[in-house]
């Protein structure tokens, strides 16, 4: 009997609050900002919040263009299903549009959590042909994409392959533009996808100039 109430003692200690309930962390949380080389860290108050880095006009240009020259590039790819019959080409094609469709999507992001416009704002100049789109650089003209669409088979793998070796090094020109504006360039996301660009289309370009001189 008398063990019997000493192990209901035992148990009941056991299940006190303060023993089986955990304690509430009340405790601030710390951020700490890493020193430079050679230098120590420091202990930022805890109401500090992130900041995203400074841009410069460019390289909000650079997204907005760029957007619209990826999205060339997308539609040039939409064609290849119903223009021509090469397997070679149709893999390429859909490398090209599922990276830019999500790199598109990426830039979106990259300006809509600045604040900044997807599209830039267009200024009106007398004697502006308003409804010509405007070109960034090495983009097909109207003229050229009007010819794509018309192209079939041999043709179009032609015009498609040279024209998108046109539009890839333009997208190398806009790259290095950005890069040589001071102060431009300096966001690391868009430092990132920049030389991620670059280094991809000149991948694709050679890609693209073993396939012509397969043709």
């Amino acid at each position: 009997m008398r063990r019997g109430v000493m192990v209901a003692f035992a148990l009941a200690g056991l299940c006190l609050p303060p023993v089986c309930g955990q304690q509430p962390d009340t405790a601030a949380p710390v951020v700490v900002q890493p020193g430079a080389p050679g230098k120590p860290t420091r202990t930022l108050p805890p109401s500090t919040r992130a900041t995203l880095p400074l841009r410069s006009p460019k390289d909000v240009e650079f997204m907005q263009g760029m957007i619209m020259h990826h999205a060339q590039a997308v539609e040039m790819t939409a064609l290849i299903e119903s223009h021509t019959e090469k397997k070679d080409l149709r893999l390429l094609g859909e490398r090209i549009s599922s990276s830019q469709s999500d790199e598109i999507e990426f830039m979106k992001r990259w300006l809509t959590n600045r604040g900044e416009l997807i599209s830039p704002a267009m200024p009106e100049m007398p004697g502006m042909d308003m409804s010509q789109p405007m070109l960034m650089p090495g983009m097909l003209t109207p003229k050229q994409m009007a010819a794509l669409r018309k192209a079939k088979g041999p043709e179009f793998d032609q015009l498609f392959l040279t024209g998108m070796i046109q539009h890839h090094n333009g997208a190398l020109i806009m790259v290095k533009d950005l890069f040589d504006t001071g102060g431009a360039g300096q966001d690391a996301e868009l430092f990132n996808f920049a030389t991620d660009v670059d280094s991809g289309q000149r991948a694709e370009i050679r890609i693209m100039q073993t396939m012509l001189g397969k043709n």
